[in-house]
């Protein structure tokens, strides 16, 4: 949309230098009739020649980024940069702005237009040089990890605002909800639950003094005649479209309301790496690295229970979320399934697991514990060498040569021969 606003711009800023042209004398340098046409065709020729470049590069990109790293990353890095907009925009701005400007020029040069061309190309210049470094640097894995880390960090604070400190009313003595009065059902094709207005639905709720419920979870498939609300209680009034219009639906999972989404794409990463056609392992200790800083944030987090109340503490809406159970083993069961062959990666695991367990609430611990346990039955498995088995147990943020000195090492020394004990430490 980027370039089409371009185009949309270069049309109102043409009138405007026209109209200032038209009623003033504005000159900056003189330039004769064929110094200003050879401006204009040399803008028009390297700036079409950066649009087809720019765009086949892109290409290549996409390519490269699905095969080495996963598709997943395409729609929420590659096509989303604003760097990679913007700049296309300027390539198509300039290069329409130059073609009127060669068409306007006749026996009276218009000295403005060709001085503002020639400025549009130096610039059209100056951006591709910098794209190409940018671009460059955008498709390295630790870019890319981190573009996505980022990505998650900031869907979780807007799926769950509150700390874990803050306390939610207590509701264990509450009543059950009443029995379904009323189901809605997908009426569409088959596509991916994107978002959902939840404000909207409390307030709907609220309204009829009922309670609605979502039947999927973000980021889940439906189909078509499958549960899309529950409606209990007085909630059965309100009207299948406006329920509907509650829910934005697609054909991909993306990051706006899925806070699992950036983990799926890092644990894919992490995978791709581990394989034996790429058999990248540092790759995917930079993916676990955007994991921990990840599991670190929804740790700290309120991961509210699927019950909203409204302002009188009455159950209003069942929006289902993901829990820590569902965070931890995302992050961890099928890189530690696929990549524990690999010293680096069992020791990275291990430093994620200690610093975890350190560093969050006690709550969080249990599944940070089941972890371990497997973790170690896992090693126990694949080195036969004691040696090697010590070794693998280690604690070490960089995966492999990172802590050896250390006290964190040290301590995973110690402990290696209690599996059970790893973290009760």
């Amino acid at each position: 949309m980027v370039p089409i606003g371009a185009i949309l711009v270069e049309k109102i800023f043409v009138e405007i230098i026209h109209s200032l042209e038209t009623r003033y004398s504005l000159q900056v340098i003189e330039f004769g009739v064929e110094e200003g046409k050879v401006i204009a065709t040399t803008v028009i020729t390297f700036s079409l020649s950066f649009i087809v470049f720019t765009f086949s590069s892109l290409l290549v990109a996409v390519q490269v980024a699905s095969g080495q790293y996963t598709p997943r990353i395409i729609a929420t890095t590659l096509l989303r940069d604003n760097v990679i907009r913007f700049t296309v925009g300027l390539f198509v701005f300039s290069l329409l702005f130059a073609i009127r400007t060669l068409n306007h020029i006749e026996a009276v040069v218009p000295q403005l237009s060709v001085f503002l061309t020639a400025l549009f190309g130096v610039a059209c210049l100056v951006a591709f040089l910098f794209l190409i470094d940018y671009a460059a640097r955008l498709l390295r894995p630790v870019s890319l990890v981190r573009r996505v880390g980022e990505g998650g960090l900031q869907v979780i604070d807007d799926v769950y605002p509150e700390m874990l400190t803050v306390s939610r009313p207590n509701t264990e003595m509450e009543q059950p909800p009443d029995p379904v009065r009323r189901t809605v059902l997908h009426q569409s094709d088959s596509v991916i639950i994107l978002a959902v207005n939840v404000q909207r639905l409390l307030t709907e709720a609220a309204r009829t003094k009922g309670v609605i419920e979502f039947a999927p979870q973000v980021g889940d498939f439906i189909g078509r005649d499958e549960p899309l609300f529950f409606l209990r209680g007085d909630a059965a009034a309100v009207s299948d479209e406006t329920l509907r219009g509650t829910v934005i639906f697609g054909s991909e999972r993306t990051l706006e309301q899925d806070p699992l989404f950036a983990p799926r794409i890092l644990v894919d990463i992490a995978l791709k790496a581990l394989s034996a056609a790429i058999n990248d392992p540092t790759t995917a200790v930079l993916a676990i690295d955007q994991l921990h800083r990840l599991l670190r944030r929804a740790g700290r987090r309120d991961l509210r229970a699927d019950d909203i109340y409204d302002s009188d503490r009455n159950l209003r809406v069942i929006f289902r979320t993901p829990n820590w159970t569902d965070f931890v083993q995302l992050a961890f069961t099928e890189i530690r399934f696929c990549g524990a062959s690999s010293i680096q990666i069992a020791r990275r695991l291990r430093a994620m697991l200690v610093n975890l367990t350190n560093t969050l609430p006690t709550e969080r611990h249990a599944a940070l514990q089941r972890e371990a346990d497997l973790l170690d039955r896992t090693l126990e498995k694949l080195y036969a060498l004691p040696e090697d088995l010590a070794l693998a147990r280690i604690p070490d943020p960089q995966g492999l040569g990172g802590s050896s000195h250390t006290e964190t090492a040290k301590w995973g020394h110690e402990n290696s021969d209690a599996a059970a004990t790893v973290l009760k430490t």
